[in-house]
C-alpha cells in the first residue's frame, strides 16, 4: 500500500465512521467487508436480507460477524424513510407513499442514501455492479449538494515519483468523471469541493491551478474566458484558498516556466490541485499521466454532496472498495 492510502486508513481507524453497503452479496463487496472489519476502518452496515448475506458469505468462507445487517422492511426506520422520500419526491416521480414504501424495499441503493441522510450512517459505498447513475441519482434527489456548491463532481489523487512538484509528487486532479462541459460556474464549484477533498484527506494546503491553453491572457478564446471568470468567482467565494488561473499546464507545476510565464502568481509553479477546463481535457490528462508517468491515479471520488456517497467501477477490485470505504469515512471531516 502507498504512503497516501496509509494516510488515508489511519484517519479512518480513528474517525470509526459508519459506511453502508447496499450490495450486500456481491462477493469482491463481502471480502472487502472482512477486511475492513479486520483492520478497524469503519463500522459496516449491509442493507438485504440476513439469511442471504451470511449464506452467501458462508459460500465464499467470510467471517462478516462484525457487520451489521439492515432488512428495509423490518427497519424501524423504514416509515420514517418511506415519508422522507414520498415528500422529496411527490411532485417528481413519486405519487403515493405506497409507491416511496415499494421503492425502498426493492432498492438497496435508496434505503441506503436515505440512511445516510437520516444520520444512521455517514457515508455509502455502490457501484460494483451498479451504475453510476444508479448509485448517485438517489443522492441528488436526497442529500444534495452543499449549500456553496453547485454540482457533483469527482477528483482523482495522483501519485508520482516526482516529488519536486505538486505535494511531494501528490496532485489532486478534477474533474476527469462526470461533469463533461462545466459552465464557470459550475467549474469554481468544482474547484472548491477538491480543495475541501485534498485538504480532508491529505492534510495539505490547496493551491489550485485553473488549467486552459493560456497563462494570463497570453490567448485569447472564449474557452480561456471561461475559466478566468471561474476563477474570479472562486476567488470572491473562497477568499481565504491560493487559487490562481488561467494558467497553462507548465506554468502550473514548473517553477521555471512560472517565473517567466506567470511571476506573480501566488500558485504558479507549485500548484498541487489541478482543475481542468472539461471533461474531455481531465480524462485524457489524469490517462496520460497514469500510463506514461506510471503514476497511481485513486479514484473517482465523488464530491459536493453534503454527505459522502461513492461510485465505484463495475470492474473494482476488493482493495478498491476497501480503500474507498476508508476515502468515503475520512470525507465526513469535509467541510464546505
Amino acid at each position: 500500500m502507498n504512503h497516501v492510502l496509509e494516510h488515508i486508513h489511519k484517519k479512518a481507524i480513528a474517525l470509526k465512521r459508519n459506511i453502508v453497503l447496499p450490495e450486500s452479496t456481491e462477493p469482491r463487496t463481502l471480502k472487502a467487508v472482512e477486511k475492513v472489519l479486520n483492520q478497524n476502518l469503519a463500522k459496516i452496515f449491509l442493507i438485504g436480507k440476513p439469511e442471504e448475506i451470511y449464506q452467501k458469505a458462508k459460500t465464499l468462507d467470510l467471517n462478516i460477524d462484525g457487520a451489521n445487517i439492515v432488512d428495509p422492511e423490518n427497519s424501524p426506520f423504514f416509515e420514517i424513510y418511506s415519508e422522507i422520500l414520498f415528500k422529496a419526491r411527490k411532485d417528481k416521480d413519486i405519487k403515493s407513499l405506497d409507491e416511496a414504501e415499494n421503492l425502498l424495499k426493492n432498492n438497496a441503493i435508496y434505503f441506503a442514501t436515505l440512511m445516510v441522510h437520516n444520520g444512521e450512517a455517514d457515508g455509502m459505498v455502490s457501484g460494483a455492479i451498479h451504475t453510476t447513475a444508479d448509485t448517485l441519482r438517489p443522492a441528488l434527489q436526497i442529500i444534495k449538494t452543499s449549500p456553496k456548491i453547485s454540482i457533483i463532481s469527482s477528483c482523482f489523487l495522483i501519485i508520482t515519483n516526482q516529488t519536486s512538484l505538486g505535494e511531494n509528487g501528490i496532485f489532486v486532479f478534477a474533474d476527469c468523471a462526470i461533469n463533461p462541459e462545466p459552465n464557470a460556474e459550475e467549474l469554481a464549484s468544482i474547484a472548491a469541493s477538491t480543495a475541501s477533498t485534498a485538504k480532508s484527506l491529505l492534510d495539505i494546503e490547496p493551491k489550485i491551478a485553473m488549467l486552459s491553453f493560456s497563462t494570463k491572457g497570453s490567448a485569447k478564446h472564449p474557452l480561456v474566458d471561461k475559466v478566468v471568470k471561474a476563477t474570479e468567482i472562486l476567488k470572491t467565494r473562497n477568499p481565504d484558498l491560493l487559487v490562481d488561473g488561467e494558467l497553462q499546464l507548465d506554468a502550473a507545476i514548473i517553477k521555471e516556466v512560472a517565473e517567466l510565464k506567470a511571476p506573480d502568481s501566488p500558485v504558479a509553479g507549485k500548484a498541487n490541485i489541478l482543475i481542468f477546463p472539461d471533461l474531455q481535457a481531465g480524462n485524457i490528462g489524469y490517462k496520460l499521466v497514469q500510463r506514461l508517468a506510471n503514476a497511481e491515479a485513486i479514484g473517482p471520488i465523488s464530491q459536493g454532496l453534503k454527505k459522502p456517497i461513492n461510485d465505484l467501477s463495475r470492474g473494482c477490485s476488493v482493495d478498491d472498495i476497501v480503500n474507498l470505504i476508508a476515502i468515503t469515512a475520512v470525507q465526513t471531516t469535509q467541510n464546505i
